[in-house]
């Protein structure tokens, strides 16, 4: 199965593509704006969509997130399968955007409620542990 490639965003175009995936102000790019300045989210993504540090996921999240980086093999046939969104927590997208995968639960006999659900932007990984009743997204900088 193929997978889409996660998109890098460069300059202005790149600026343009975060504010419409997040959803913040769109910032004009000049020397003079400040390096770490990041649109805001919405209140609507920041009410359904938290943070989580990458220490802090299960080893497990981590070798999954390992095998998205590395083009599978994947355990689970479903894994790669495009995620429908069908929930409206994570921000809108066309459909085909949003892939989803298994974390591995210890001493689960199935799949378990664990995933990684991925968008096409560079690192927007979002891990659920409720089977997408709630979302955090994986923040790579703690």
């Amino acid at each position: 199965m193929r997978i889409p490639p996660r998109i890098a965003r460069i300059g202005a175009l790149g600026a343009l593509a975060s504010t419409l995936l997040i959803g913040g102000p769109v910032l004009a790019s000049s020397a003079s704006a400040a390096p770490d300045s990041v649109p805001a989210r919405t209140a609507v993504s920041q009410a359904a969509v938290g943070d989580i540090c990458y220490s802090d996921l299960p080893p497990q999240a981590h070798d999954t997130l390992d095998l998205i980086e590395a083009g599978g093999p994947y355990p689970y046939p479903q894994d790669g399968t495009v995620f429908q969104n069908r929930e409206g927590l994570l921000p809108d997208q066309d459909t085909g955007y949003y892939h989803e995968y298994t974390v591995k639960t210890p001493g689960s006999p199935d799949r378990g409620a664990r995933r990684i659900v991925t968008g096409e932007a560079a690192q927007e990984d979002y891990y659920t542990a409720d089977h997408y009743r709630s979302f955090d997204l994986v923040d790579y900088g703690c």
